[in-house]
Parts: structure tokens; C-alpha cells; sequence
């Protein structure tokens, strides 16, 4: 083979990945019709997804962390603002807490502790009291004990924070991708 004949097959060999990642993004985009769209943005009916989140009133939850992830969903939804009085939907979430002792020296004495958070949730129409979503989420944090009380309650306490920040968030995006084809 010449070097002439080399450069068109290698000529001919780039155009042909070219039609076929053009044939590719073609079909990619194609799939839009298809069910296919961002989950932040405008929901099936073309709303927008904000609003729509903002219609949820979220139900006191027991305790520090019950209320600390029903503070982060609340803020999350309004950016610190009010949410209104047009609320369509209740959220309503049970949590369940528990420690589990990692590392243990030979005293008996806990050196590392697992905080784990089981959160609930259902998500229930004003209109007729039904239950459209529910569902569950964990969470699992790890701290160390150490010998100061103050920095031992500390360290536990930023476990339950980072916990419900995550249960919080796994609440949201469920939620999120409910509204984004239903609402």
C-alpha cells in the first residue's frame, strides 16, 4: 500500500467515527422524548420543580435529630423562607437512632462508636389523606471516644448532624424525582 492509499483509509477511517459518533448523539438525544429529563428541572406538567416542593408541609419530628433533618428539608425547600399556606402535600418521617462500639480496648472501654440513623417517610395528599410515596433511608456516621467528656458529646453530636444531613438529602432527591414526573 502506498502512502497515498494510507492517508485516505486513514481520511476515510476518521469520517466514519464521525458519522458514527454523530449517529450517536443523534440517538442520545433522541432519547429526550422518551422519558428522559434533568431532575431539578421543570416537572412533567412543566412546572417548576421548586415550586412544587414548596407545597409540602413537613410534620414535626421528635428529638434533636428528628428535628435537625426536618430543618434541613425545611430549608432545602425554601431557602429559609416561608413556604405558605398552599400546602397539597404532608411529609411525615419517623426516625430510629442507635450506637454500635467499634474498636474496644481491653478494659471494656469504647474507643470508636458507629452512630446510625434509620429514617421513614411518607409522603400523603391533603386532598384525600392518601399515602403517593413512602419510603426509607440510612445513614451511618463514625466517631472516635475520647477521655473529655465535652469533646466526646461533641463528636457524637456532629455524627447525628452529618447523619441527618444525609437522610435529609436522600428524603429530598426521592421526593424530587416523585414531583419531577407526577406533579
Amino acid at each position: 500500500m502506498s502512502l497515498l492509499e494510507g492517508a485516505r483509509v486513514g481520511a476515510l477511517t476518521k469520517s466514519v467515527k464521525s458519522v458514527a459518533v454523530a449517529g450517536l448523539l443523534a440517538a442520545v438525544a433522541a432519547l429526550g422524548g422518551f422519558g428522559w429529563q434533568p431532575l431539578y428541572g421543570p416537572t412533567a406538567s412543566g412546572a417548576n420543580l421548586n415550586d412544587v416542593m414548596r407545597t409540602v408541609n413537613i410534620s414535626t419530628v421528635p428529638g434533636r435529630v428528628g428535628q435537625r433533618i426536618r430543618n434541613e428539608l425545611i430549608f432545602k425547600q425554601t431557602g429559609g423562607g416561608e413556604s405558605g399556606d398552599q400546602s397539597k402535600y404532608r411529609l411525615d418521617i419517623a426516625v430510629r437512632e442507635s450506637v454500635i462500639n467499634t474498636v474496644v480496648e481491653r478494659t471494656g472501654d469504647p474507643k470508636g462508636q458507629v452512630y446510625q440513623l434509620y429514617g421513614q417517610f411518607k409522603l400523603v395528599r391533603i386532598a384525600d389523606g392518601q399515602v403517593v410515596l413512602e419510603g426509607h433511608s440510612n445513614a451511618r456516621a463514625a466517631y472516635d471516644k475520647v477521655d473529655s467528656v465535652f469533646a466526646d458529646i461533641r463528636a457524637k453530636r456532629d455524627a447525628e448532624d452529618r447523619a441527618s444531613r444525609t437522610i435529609s438529602e436522600a428524603i429530598r432527591t426521592r421526593l424530587a424525582a416523585y414531583f419531577s414526573l407526577n406533579a
